[in-house]
């Protein structure tokens, strides 16, 4: 009788073996081996107790490697891709831990692997806050009875004080607009948009003829909000939208741009400008000139994806968006 979809196979392999059947299960669609048996019968209740409780695992001897692997599959999924993303290239930094019996991994050992990275305190606060979700998933698995992970430190965030773009400064973007990138950079100053923002902005959510975008991450109110397309960027975006072959605004060589990708390419600009900002910073600058304008306190929250007092529902009909238009227009230069 054949198994239902996703149970796992048990399958007979080729030669003179002791236990010449191997099982598999089926639940990840990967086809991964769970052991071998003597005969078809004993693979057959092998699978069974499997799929009973496929988290049956052996405590004493899953590896941190094997309990990553299984958290990846189990419970990173329920994650950002971003988060995701993050704690995916932490997990580079932890190599020499890879084949440790988890349970024997101690918090020094994950310390060394913070202080080694070479990396700044976004890394190391990374490579910690992986710790934390494997330690809890252990947890869950009665792997360990503690977390070691509660014990760990990294570098701090450093205080920083944003600066927002001059007029000078914008007046020269404006004069190399035609420079790599540039565009994206005036993109920001005269949207409010993240990183993240603009990276997932598809063309699809682009209106030309009513000149709005729709886009947004990281909150309630920022997700799927409407953004006027400002009367100085209208050609940038027409010309990315014409230009697109991945079905995203920005992308790069084709394909959809990451946050890596990006953050070279805006030191290439900041080099070749002579300026010293950040992405965010074209955030700080894009609310300060609105403020500066007289813009509606509103209508600002709303662009930018803030919670307001003022909002109510947010609904976005076709007055208040002409009304979001108006405002965003006081940026005259």
């Amino acid at each position: 009788m054949k198994n239902p979809n996703g149970y796992g196979t048990v399958t007979k392999l080729s030669g003179n073996r002791r236990k010449p059947y191997i099982v598999k299960e089926g639940v990840s669609g990967r086809q991964k081996p769970i052991g071998y048996a003597a005969t078809r019968e004993e693979g057959l209740i092998m699978l069974a107790n499997y799929n009973n409780d496929p988290w049956d695992i052996e405590t004493d001897k899953i590896t941190f490697q094997e309990l990553y692997e299984l958290w990846l599959e189990k419970r990173a999924v329920k994650l950002g891709d971003s988060n995701r993303s993050s704690l995916k290239s932490a997990y580079k930094h932890c190599s020499k831990l890879k084949k440790l019996k988890y349970k024997q991994v101690k918090s020094y050992q994950m310390q060394d692997c913070i202080d080694s990275c070479g990396c700044g305190y976004s890394t190391q606060g990374a490579i910690k806050n992986l710790f934390g979700h494997l330690d809890r998933f252990a947890m869950e698995l009665d792997v360990i009875s503690k977390c070691c992970s509660d014990l760990l430190t990294s570098e701090p965030i450093p205080e920083t004080s944003k600066e927002i773009f001059t007029d000078e400064e914008v007046s020269r973007l404006w004069e190399n607009q035609n420079f790599p990138w540039v565009d994206s950079v005036l993109f920001f100053l005269y949207t409010g948009f993240r990183i993240s923002e603009m990276i997932e902005l598809k063309i699809s959510a682009v209106d030309l003829e009513a000149e709005i975008m729709t886009g947004g991450t990281k909150t309630a109110a920022g997700k799927n909000r409407v953004v006027p397309i400002h009367s100085r960027i209208q050609h940038i975006v027409q010309k990315r939208v014409e230009q697109s072959q991945s079905g995203y605004l920005f992308e790069y060589n084709g394909k959809k741009l990451n946050q890596t990708q990006y953050r070279a390419l805006w030191a290439e600009i900041m080099g070749k400008l002579e300026m010293n900002h950040t992405p965010h910073e074209c955030r700080h600058t894009f609310r300060s000139r609105l403020d500066s304008a007289g813009a509606n306190k509103v209508c600002i929250d709303r662009i930018m994806g803030h919670k307001s007092k003022g909002t109510g529902e947010r609904v976005y009909t076709h007055k208040n968006i002409e009304e979001l238009k108006l405002n965003i227009e006081l940026i005259t230069n």
